[in-house]
């Protein structure tokens, strides 16, 4: 039923065919569409060739006044959807002008031809009939059971009974013929059941008909002679209809004919596809045979392939080798300033050891001269004065004289090395003022001091230096500070020119956090405080909730009820409000192991440290981290992947450390940080961490049994036992004394931490004389410092010998997870249910939580972290340039399999070929664009949670994405189109194809946000087939054909089918019309297409930026 609605729609545009022969008139330059005016002109046989071109140019000037009614005519609109342009396509199809010789060859043979002319309704009889019932025509007025002409018969005509004149424009009632029945002329065809000529289109071959007598076939036509007539003869063309159904009219491939009666063999070095009106000239480096019907692309493709491997090799070998010299100027830029300085500190100090050897030996040369004139005691002390008192010139000469004495005689005569040491001294002395000005200026917000353009500092190596001259400073500074007294300690804490961080003091009063919906306590009752200056350690057995605490500290606890009050520097406020100088380091090492440990630090630095902040003290932050953590050594050195090894795990450990310390919080979380460390690396750790707390650093960590040297190093202790309950709060150097009040002492040769972690394990049972048992070590501090005692506790007190007057029982107080109710089980499970939910919406909450920002410290904004995002996600990408190579060659792979497998054929327009095509590129393209955002979604939640910008984070990785969109294209059509050698260009396959790889690079996005790697990658695999087949159901119901309308395998098929359909034209013009109509497309949606695969990957990309800002976890 879908073919017989095809061709009655389509092919009643064919009723143009029978007024094109007569519409084209040479000296109007164009082709005109008429229709034959009714008159009964006869022209008359003559003999002169000159007189007969009169003649058939006479016939199309009378019929050239219907040009523009057809043109307006229905017929064009109910085939618009196959037409692009009307006149264009009727240009190349049935313009005639540049040789009527059939015209006038058919003029010599019947004097009636207007008469013989098919009508509007016999054509649309002929097509309508012709898919309902194939060849064989419904009866009709001039051929049924009881009149069956001669020119009923395939390839004969006949004229019309009467002499009165044909209206062609008719569509409603056929004319009657049945007289002078001959063969159809060359050029026309005339097809079985009816008694009336159509002429062929152009990039046909409709010649007259010669009879095989093996076959009994009317060659190269397929009808036979009737045995019913005697002395039938064949005639011309009998069908025109669609490749699939008949190709006896098409000019045949490797021919061209340039008219429809005449067909040429294609020459050598051009190639003619079948239904060729001319040749067409084959490229350079191509192979065109003679009778070639397509030129071979071979080369083309290889030719290719090698300038993209080329242009592919100069990108990843130039760009990793630019960034490789970079970093090796870089490095040695700073080896050498570091180098310079160390001399200068070096000089600095010979040169004060001798200016004290100078001086102490002109003390005691005046002590000489002194004890010779002991009379004159007042004079001695004058005299020691002066000499002490003397003027800068004339000490430095003298303590320069005596140091070169001294100098000379200890060393020979060495007189160039201290000449260079004193010229390097003077040389510091000048760079360090400078150095000073800028750090006055850069230190103290308040004081204004404009900076002479000769003494700012741009380059490296100046920055360099700077850096590590006020390195040397604070070394020195620091073994100072070994032996300051009361007033020093003061004057060092009033200076103005140190900068100070933001102090937060964090205290909390009976912190308790559980799960929502159940009756599940995970801390209960927390008091105390973190102070500035400070580092707090937390710990206690497995399950006492110590990152649970940390969590409910730092704004983290979602989807658990967080009861009790914390206060921020005595003010209740959020401590979201001071994000950009809190920094969290969690418990499994996040950090990018594709970049190195100067890189991570350096990217974290910059993002985080604030905008106003010059280069050179952000790089002097970056080289104190370092040098504090120890990772001079590997600083250049990748941190490495499970995949590919690269630093140790201690030192991972630090960097995972360093990322926060560069950004110099104010309040520093740790989760565990010295688990897996050794000794050495634990104590360097906790030295740098000391280091930040003497600038006012409030620390809290998280640690598991530490040894007895880093117990030492901390200065607060919360102890917890298992349910979260508080076993002691204080300073370190007093839980010994706290436990022994209770009758619990230390074992010699024991280290506490460890001992008290096994007591609340139950791993050691206390003495009997101390009467404690672990589990009664929570109320006892309570009872200590007077907290209320929760209901499900009171009854470990009834045997504690204390007074009940003294106990505080806190009748007032709510305790969450006291009491428990029973519930049924669908009780139980729509209260999971229901936790459920409101644990998903306190994510979301959580995440779009916006506080007002009370840090102080304005970051980078989004373009400048998108700036420094691009540079970062650059390098990874060359990094990985192993990988993207596989992708290519894979993509390369497909494309030559697809190519040579799947031709692109003219009867469907590469239908099957582009299918799967479509359905390999997507599949390809997502698996590959899934590692953009399914490898570090751990580094962008902490990166995220401390304030970076999520839109650069995503914009810039779909940025450098760009890349592959439009590389992948060219890679795959470099084989699939010069092996299956399309008719539509490649121009048009690379924008489908650039588009359709847009397009399922965000559905990519989304599906590596939204699940985990394993599931999607599942889905990459099964989106792209299943979607595709639901796109190409031709018979399929009305709810499949919705869907296949809004996938996206669907929009790209047709622009690539629509595109190769264009490029078919005149005879090729029924064919496209079927096709099209059967495949349910549409010649003008080509764009429109194009701009639903745009949308499509710009509105996934929404909705993937959407759940990753929405559903990241915490």
């Amino acid at each position: 039923m879908s073919r017989r609605k095809l061709y009655s729609s389509t092919f009643t545009l064919l009723i143009f065919i029978i007024v094109i022969l007569p519409l084209s008139f040479p000296r109007l330059g164009s082709v005109r569409f008429v229709q034959c005016q009714a008159d009964d002109f006869t022209p008359p046989q003559l003999q002169n060739p000159s007189y007969n071109d009169f003649i058939t140019r006479a016939v199309y000037d009378r019929l050239s006044n219907l040009t523009s009614v057809i043109l307006t005519s229905e017929i064009v609109q109910d085939s618009s959807f196959c037409i692009a342009d009307p006149e264009a396509e009727w240009n190349t199809a049935f313009n005639y002008s540049t040789n009527l010789d059939f015209l006038t060859a058919c003029l010599a043979k019947n004097r009636d031809i207007t008469r013989r002319f098919c009508s509007a309704a016999e054509i649309k009889f002929y097509f309508s009939n012709l898919m309902s019932n194939g060849h064989h025509l419904k009866p009709n007025k001039n051929c049924n059971l009881s009149s069956w002409l001669s020119g009923c018969e395939p390839g004969w005509a006949c004229s019309t009974d009467s002499e009165e004149p044909v209206d062609l424009k008719n569509s409603q009632e056929i004319p009657g013929r049945g007289s002078d029945c001959q063969s159809c002329c060359e050029g026309f065809f005339c097809p079985r059941g009816i008694t009336c000529m159509i002429p062929c289109p152009l990039g046909s071959y409709c010649p007259l008909a010669t009879l095989n007598n093996s076959t009994g076939t009317c060659e190269p036509y397929a009808y036979q002679l009737p045995a019913a007539i005697p002395d039938h003869t064949c005639g011309g063309a009998d069908i025109w209809t669609d490749i699939g159904t008949s190709s006896d009219v098409f000019c045949s491939a490797g021919y061209y004919c340039p008219t429809t009666t005449n067909r040429t063999p294609c020459s050598s070095g051009n190639y003619c596809p079948m239904g060729s009106t001319d040749e067409k000239r084959c490229f350079k480096l191509t192979t065109c045979n003679s009778n070639t019907a397509s030129q071979n692309l071979h080369a083309y493709g290889v030719l290719l392939i090698a300038a993209l491997s080329t242009l592919l090799l100069i990108i990843y070998n130039c760009s990793d080798q630019i960034i490789t010299t970079r970093e090796r100027r870089y490095a040695k830029s700073r080896e050498a300033a570091a180098r310079t300085i160390r001399e200068k500190t070096q000089a600095r100090a010979r040169w004060k050891a001798a200016k004290d050897a100078a001086k102490k030996h002109a003390v005691e040369l005046h002590a000489q001269f002194s004890g010779k004139f002991s009379k004159k005691k007042h004079g001695k002390h004058v005299q020691e004065v002066k000499i002490l008192n003397q003027t800068e010139t004339e000490t430095d000469d003298f303590h320069a004289s005596m140091s070169a004495s001294t100098s000379f005689s200890a060393s020979g005569g060495n007189k160039t090395e201290h000449a260079h040491h004193t010229h390097m001294m003077h040389e510091m002395e000048d760079d360090s003022s400078s150095f000073e000005v800028f750090d006055s200026e850069s230190r103290n917000k308040n004081i204004k001091k404009k900076i002479p353009k000769e003494k700012q500092i741009h380059t490296h190596s100046q920055i360099f230096k700077y850096a590590y001259s006020q390195l040397e400073k604070e070394k020195v500074q620091q073994q100072q500070n070994k032996n300051l007294t009361f007033s020093g300690v003061i004057s060092m804490t009033m200076n103005d020119e140190i900068r100070k961080r933001p102090l937060i003091e964090i205290a909390f009063r009976d912190l308790t956090v559980s799960l929502k919906g159940k009756n599940k306590n995970l801390l209960r009752s927390i008091t105390g405080n973190i102070r500035p200056g400070r580092i707090t350690a937390v710990m206690g057995p497995s399950g006492a909730g110590k990152t649970t605490f940390l969590s409910a500290l730092a704004g983290k606890a979602v989807g658990c009820v967080v009861t009790g009050m914390i206060l921020v520097n005595g003010k209740s406020v959020s401590i979201h409000s001071y994000r950009r100088i809190v920094g969290f380091v969690p418990q499994d090492d996040i950090v990018h192991g594709n970049l190195t440990v100067e890189e991570n630090l350096w990217f974290s630095a910059r993002c985080r440290l604030s905008a106003d902040l010059p280069k050179a003290d952000k790089v002097l932050i970056l080289e104190r981290i370092i040098d504090f953590l120890g990772l001079q050594e590997v600083r250049g050195s990748l941190v490495g992947t499970v995949e590919k090894r690269g630093i140790s795990g201690g030192q991972r450990k630090r960097v995972n450390v360093g990322v926060e310390l560069v950004m110099e919080p104010s309040v520093l979380y740790l989760d565990e940080p010295t688990s897996g460390l050794d000794s050495s690396s634990s104590q360097l750790l906790l030295r740098a961490l000391r280091r930040e707390a003497l600038e006012g650093v409030n620390i809290c960590m998280v640690v598991h049994q530490p040894s007895y040297t880093l117990f030492q190093m901390f200065d607060d202790l919360i102890l917890l036992a298992k349910g979260g309950l508080t076993v002691y709060y204080g300073p370190v150097r007093k839980v010994e004394e706290y436990f022994t009040g209770l009758g619990i002492n230390v074992p010699d040769r024991v280290n506490p931490p460890d001992y008290f972690i096994d007591i609340l394990e139950g791993m050691i049972k206390t003495s009997s004389s101390s009467g404690v048992s672990y589990r009664e070590l929570p109320v006892r501090w309570m009872l200590h410092n007077g907290y209320p005692i929760p209901p499900d506790m009171r009854n470990d007190i009834a045997e504690l010998p204390i007074s009940p007057a003294n106990i505080n029982l806190g009748d007032d107080i709510h305790f969450p997870g006291s009491v428990t109710e029973e519930q049924s089980f669908a009780g139980e499970v729509w209260q999971d249910m229901k936790c459920n939910v409101e644990r998903k919406r306190d994510m979301i909450r959580h995440n779009f939580l916006r506080s007002t920002d009370l840090s102080n410290r304005r970051t980078p904004n989004t373009l400048l972290q998108y700036k420094y995002f691009l540079g970062r996600v650059g390098k990874q990408r060359i990094r990985e340039a192993r990988v993207q190579v596989i992708d290519y060659l894979i993509l390369l792979l497909a494309g030559a399999s697809l190519g040579s497998l799947t031709k692109a054929s003219d009867a469907t327009f590469g239908y099957a070929a582009y299918t799967y095509t479509i359905i390999a590129v997507s599949l390809l393209c997502k698996i590959a664009a899934l590692r953009s955002f399914s490898l570090d979604k751990l580094q962008y939640w902490r990166e995220s949670a401390s304030g970076i910008s999520s839109l650069a984070h995503f914009v810039s990785k779909d940025t450098i994405d760009h890349f592959n969109t439009v590389i992948k294209p060219v890679v795959y059509l470099s084989m699939f189109y010069f092996f299956s050698n399309p008719r539509s260009s490649f121009g048009a396959n690379y924008v489908v194809l650039l588009c359709l790889v847009y397009c399922v690079t965000g559905v990519a996005y989304v599906l590596a946000i939204f699940l985990d790697p394993g599931p999607s990658q599942l889905c990459s695999v099964l989106l792209p087939v299943v979607l595709t087949l639901i796109a190409t159901q031709i018979n399929a119901t009305k709810y499949v054909k919705i869907i296949g309308n809004l996938c996206y395998p669907k929009w790209a098929l047709e622009a690539f089918v629509i595109a190769n359909a264009e490029r078919h034209y005149g005879v090729w013009l029924i064919t496209r019309c079927g096709a099209l109509q059967k495949y349910g497309y549409n010649i003008h949606d080509w764009g429109l297409r194009i701009a639903l695969l745009i949308l499509a990957g710009v509105g996934c990309r929404v909705i993937a930026f959407v759940g990753m800002v929405t559903f990241q976890k915490k």
